[in-house]
This record gives C-alpha cells, sequence and structure tokens, in this order.
C-alpha cells in the first residue's frame, strides 16, 4: 500500500511553486496519499544564522535562481513572473493552508495563491487580497479567517514550523516519505516512487 507522502511548502517559496502546481495530480496519478504541510521559512533560516532568503544574500545565487525558474515554469507550462517584493509576507495564506491542510479545496487554494504571487504579481502579503483568493475559488472568506484567526487556527502553523525544525527540514519544497527526505519540485517523481515501495 502506498505511503503517504507529506509536501512541506512556504508561499514565499520560488521552486515551491511548480512543485504545488503539479503535485496533487502526479499523487493521484500514482494513487499515493498527499498531506499539505504549510510551515514558514523565516525561523528555518534565523537557526541557520540567515536574515532572508539566500537568494537575496548571494546574488549570483539569485540571478540564476531567476533565470532556472523561467525555463521551469515555461517547461511546465506555468506563468511566471518575478515578483516585485521577494521574499514576499504571507502568514495569512500560510495559516490557511496550516489550518486546512485537509480540506477539499486545500489544493486550489495553494495554487491559486502561488498563481497570484508568482504568475500575477498579486501581494499576498496582504489580507484583502487572500480573501479575494478565497472568493475567486468559491469560497466564503469569513467563516474561514474566523478559525484560522483564532488562538487554535494560529498555533498549527507555529506547530508545523516547529516540526520542520525537529525533523530536519532545511528548505522548501521539501517532500517526506516517513522519515525519508527529499528536497527540491525535481525530486517528486522520486519521493512518489518512495512511497510506492514496499
Amino acid at each position: 500500500m502506498p505511503k503517504p507522502l507529506e509536501f512541506w511548502f512556504e508561499f514565499a517559496s520560488t521552486y515551491s511553486y511548480p512543485a504545488a502546481m503539479r503535485i496533487e495530480e502526479a499523487c493521484a496519478d500514482a494513487g499515493v496519499p498527499l498531506i499539505w504541510r504549510s510551515f514558514l521559512l523565516g525561523p528555518i533560516f534565523g537557526a541557520q544564522g540567515m536574515t532572508t532568503s539566500p537568494f537575496n544574500m548571494f546574488p549570483v545565487k539569485g540571478a540564476y535562481m531567476w533565470r532556472d525558474m523561467e525555463r521551469i515554469c515555461e517547461e511546465s507550462d506555468i506563468g511566471f513572473v518575478k515578483p516585485s517584493s521577494f521574499p514576499r509576507g504571507s502568514i495569512l495564506a500560510a495559516r490557511i493552508a496550516a489550518r486546512h491542510g485537509a480540506s477539499d479545496w486545500i489544493g486550489p487554494f495553494v495554487r491559486a495563491v502561488y498563481t497570484a504571487n508568482f504568475s500575477d504579481n498579486r501581494d499576498i502579503g496582504d489580507d484583502a487580497v487572500i480573501g479575494a483568493i478565497l472568493e475567486e475559488i468559491g469560497l466564503e472568506p469569513a467563516a474561514i479567517l474566523a478559525e484560522t484567526l483564532s488562538p487554535e487556527g494560529k498555533a498549527v502553523l507555529r506547530k508545523n514550523t516547529d516540526e520542520a525544525q525537529v525533523r530536519g527540514l532545511f528548505g522548501a519544497p521539501t517532500l517526506m516519505v516517513g522519515d525519508e527526505l527529499f528536497w527540491g519540485h525535481d525530486r517528486l517523481e522520486q519521493a512518489i516512487d518512495w512511497a510506492l515501495r514496499d
């Protein structure tokens, strides 16, 4: 029986974008259960002594990443526009995804937020933009936001981020099958194959 695949993602993460756009369909095609795990990279980077994205800290690496993203998105036939702000804040979207990770609408929500950030250059750090995205995918924002912003709702994202640190995550996207860690969007097929092992 296939083992579940945990998809650990951060909305500000560039390489999480192409992974998020195809992971649900890829897992469904393979019969692998998918678990969505939203977390924050800030505390992960902070524990490593970084105050911002390594792509900002090392300009040569950043320039490569932006060109690489153009190639990946073109090959994947998904839109791409370099965000006017990077990394862009996304705590409300992250909280929604963490609190509602098991909801049947989580895939469309995650893809819509990534598209807003990396294809449409919308400010996903703006609560009004996230509310609009919820409406655009046919949901009622008020009830979702009320539950997400409750103390219990906020605690889920903190718990996910703490768990990510304990389990040794150092970037996003990270794919976990049990304790086996695969880092990067280009490891998706490898992670699925691992989940299918007896």
